[in-house]
């Protein structure tokens, strides 16, 4: 574990990685793509880098889900489907995660972050201002159990963009606007998040100390993000964003193989 007394620039590094990451995941999801390379950079074994960053992670994503639900922007009790089957993937694949070896997910964390990083800046656009949420339906059922299932599943074993895979799939399945998308995101990543914390807590992969540091500036920068989004929206993030993510994890691709 890292201590308390080494290099202040490692401190401040992660602080820095995680204020900008609750800021981009709030706008576009991704947060996941700058902190979890900060952590590894700075010599965390993995499963803790997946533990406390999911400590992190979950004040982030508290504090933007707070935000859109006081601008009404997610329904609790239409979503409950996708909130309790996010929550049972979540806990799945976070115990899916402890079984590989450190070395293997020193490996496969690099990959899966370039990969999204990728799909991330290349995901289809879709531009509809309804704002109005689709009709109760068995399809409707079966759209939210699959997708809370795989997508708090991945949430749990990787997490990397799950924001993002969350905002672009909710507009694709549920044809609702870049706003309700984002709210329903925000949403079902702190529900996953929260679940695959405790799971990670129960098996002993957090740094608590960096953890709630780091916790602190993706608060704040959710808050700063959340409110940034619902004003002007995410086009002008995203180019710098991305460019800043692929070059971090090659980085740590060109380490780690």
């Amino acid at each position: 574990m890292l201590e308390l007394a080494p290099e202040l620039h490692i401190w401040l590094w992660l602080c820095g990685a995680a204020l900008v990451a609750g800021f981009v995941d709030a706008i576009a999801g991704g947060g996941g793509l700058l902190t979890v390379p900060a952590l590894m950079s700075a010599g965390l074994p993995p499963h803790i880098v997946l533990g406390t960053n999911k400590l992190a992670a979950t004040f982030g994503s508290f504090a933007a889900s707070l935000t859109y639900y006081r601008k009404k922007l997610f329904s609790p009790l239409f979503w409950w489907k996708s909130l309790l089957t996010t929550a049972l993937g979540a806990i799945i694949g976070t115990f899916m995660v402890d079984m590989f070896s450190s070395d293997v997910l020193e490996k496969m964390l690099p990959v899966i972050i370039i990969l999204i990083a990728i799909y991330t800046l290349f995901q289809p656009k879709i531009d509809n201002n309804e704002g109005k949420l689709p009709k109760a339906s068995a399809s409707l059922s079966r759209k939210q159990v699959s997708q809370g299932i795989t997508l708090g599943f991945y949430d749990g074993f990787a997490g990397p963009g799950t924001g993002a895979f969350w905002t672009v799939s909710n507009m694709v399945l549920y044809k609702i606007d870049i706003l309700w998308s984002s709210g329903v995101a925000k949403a079902m990543n702190f529900v996953s998040n929260a679940c695959s914390l405790a799971a990670f807590i129960w098996l002993g992969h957090v740094n608590w100390l960096m953890g709630l540091a780091m916790g602190g500036f993706i608060m704040l920068g959710s808050f700063i993000g959340a409110h940034s989004a619902i004003r002007f929206g995410a086009k002008f993030i995203r180019p710098v964003f991305i460019t800043m993510v692929i070059v971090m994890a090659g980085n740590l691709a060109w380490r780690a193989w």
